[in-house]
């Protein structure tokens, strides 16, 4: 009989996965749908020297901006990383590398490596930074640039829902590059809300297959940090 994917803990799911120097794609748009527990074992594990792909850093004191707090990684690819002011001091101070991604771009080198498509071209970035020394190419008219997808040794990935199978169902935005991170990831570890007996969902309610999950850890109380709060003043009637 195979070996269940359900984990009692998160520092459990990593145990014997997760070392020094690889790279890790991290689910999560801001501080919606990121792996809170994985991210907070992940921390404690001491693992170091690690490049990790996702969308952006997090904040400060939460989110991926734990492990920059920790100095564990030493290479950051991302799309966006506005909200970190750690992660500015250490890249202004040459104390981590840094390589923006635009952000279509990181989720289709995201999903082309899941699919097994080892590079593609886009347009975009042509003419830009983005394009320095990367292979250029005209079609029908138009320069595209050659990008190459993005292997994970690991992905770490949040979901709503799973079945003891590993299927997956994504809530709403909260979906955003956590298929992609899963589909890039040599092995695929997911932190849900709620894990239900296999054939519960629907086929056609499943967003992301099993096949791509190799772990499951159960967070039923996750904090969902608000990364902004905006609020309207309410005019008196």
């Amino acid at each position: 009989m195979s070996q269940s994917k359900v984990y009692n803990s998160a520092e459990e799911a990593l145990s014997g996965i997760v070392k020094d120097g690889q790279t890790l794609a991290i689910g999560g748009f801001g501080l919606c749908g990121i792996p809170e527990a994985l991210i907070e074992a992940l921390r404690d594990s001491g693992v170091k020297e690690l490049t990790c792909i996702s969308n952006n850093a997090g904040v400060d004191d939460f989110g991926l901006g734990l492990l920059l707090q920790t100095r564990q990684i030493k290479k950051m690819i991302s799309s966006y990383v506005g909200e970190n002011k750690e992660f500015e001091r250490q890249y202004l101070a040459g104390e981590l590398e840094v390589e923006l991604t635009p952000q279509g771009t990181l989720a289709e080198k995201l999903r082309s490596a899941g699919a097994g498509i080892p590079a593609f071209y886009t347009a975009t970035g042509v003419g830009t930074l983005v394009a320095e020394g990367k292979e250029t190419r005209d079609f029908d008219g138009r320069t595209y640039v050659l990008e190459h997808s993005l292997r994970a040794d690991v992905a770490l990935i949040k979901a709503q829902k799973a079945d003891k199978a590993g299927n997956l169902i994504f809530n709403k935005t909260a979906r955003n590059f956590n298929p992609d991170c899963a589909m890039a990831g040599k092995i695929t570890i997911v932190e849900v809300e709620e894990i239900v007996e296999t054939g519960t969902f629907d086929p056609d309610e499943v967003h992301l297959p099993g096949i791509f999950v190799q772990r499951i850890v159960l967070n039923a109380s996750p904090e969902k940090r608000i990364e902004k709060t905006t609020t309207k003043a309410v005019e008196n009637a």
